[in-house]
C-alpha cells in the first residue's frame, strides 16, 4: 500500500494540487514578478541546481530575492547585504518559492517531501541520510514544519528519514495543513544560504569548499 501510494498516490495528489493552484495563484504569481523585475530587475527567477530523486540533479525555481550588488572590484557582495528589506519580505512570507510549483508539475518535486538542499551537499551525506533523496524532495515537509531553520541539521535529516518510513497520504496532508499555518504566522524564518552553509559545516564538522 506504501509503495501504491509513493508512486501512482503521491503523484497524482501533486498533480490534483498543483494544477488548480497555479491557475488560482497566476495573478499572485505574476504580480510577484513584476515586483521582483521592478525592485530588482532581471531575472525574476533564481535557478539553482538541486539533487532530485534517487540524487539526480535537476533544476530548482524561485523569484529572485538578492540583488547583485558589487565591490570596488566587481566582486558580488555576501548574500546578507544583497538581500533587500523586499527579498527578506518574499522570504518570510515564504512567496519566493511559489515558482516551485512548475518543479512540481514537472515532476522534479513533490508538493511534500525532503527540501532539496544543495549540491554540494549531496557527497557528505552518510548512508542514513542519504535515504532522504529515496522519494522527491518537497516544496515543504516534515522538518519545515517541525522547525524548518531553527532545527540543526542532524535533526531535520532524522526527520526527512522519518518521513521517507513513514509517508502516506494522511501525513502528507497533515504536513500540507500545518505548512499553510507556519506561512500564516511566519514561524522559523529562511535563513541565508550562507547561514544555512555555516550550520550545516558546524553540524558536520567539515568545510564545504567555496
Amino acid at each position: 500500500m506504501k509503495h501504491l501510494y509513493t508512486g501512482f498516490g503521491k503523484r497524482l495528489l501533486d498533480l490534483v494540487l498543483t494544477l488548480p493552484g497555479l491557475v488560482v495563484l497566476s495573478p499572485l504569481l505574476a504580480f510577484v514578478a513584476l515586483l521582483v523585475w521592478a525592485k530588482l530587475d532581471s531575472p525574476i527567477f533564481f535557478r539553482q541546481v538541486r539533487p532530485g530523486l534517487d540524487g539526480r540533479p535537476f533544476t530548482i525555481y524561485k523569484f529572485r530575492t538578492m540583488t547583485d550588488a558589487r565591490d570596488a572590484r566587481g566582486n558580488l557582495l555576501p548574500n546578507e547585504k544583497r538581500l533587500p528589506r523586499f527579498g527578506r519580505i518574499l522570504r518570510s512570507t515564504s512567496l519566493d518559492e511559489l515558482p516551485e510549483l512548475f518543479n512540481v508539475l514537472k515532476g522534479d518535486m513533490s508538493i511534500v517531501g525532503p527540501r532539496p538542499l544543495l549540491m554540494d551537499y549531496f557527497p557528505l551525506y552518510t548512508p542514513e541520510q542519504a535515504r532522504r533523496h529515496e522519494v522527491r524532495g518537497g516544496v515543504t515537509g516534515l522538518a519545515q514544519v517541525e522547525g524548518r531553520n531553527d532545527l540543526e541539521f542532524t535533526d531535520r535529516f532524522r526527520l526527512d528519514v522519518a518521513y521517507v518510513d513513514n509517508i502516506s497520504l494522511v501525513l502528507d496532508i497533515k504536513i500540507i495543513i500545518r505548512t499553510i499555518a507556519k506561512v500564516i504566522k511566519r514561524e522559523n524564518i529562511v535563513m541565508t544560504e550562507r547561514a544555512l552553509r555555516r550550520r550545516f559545516e558546524e553540524s558536520a564538522r567539515i568545510s564545504i569548499p567555496k
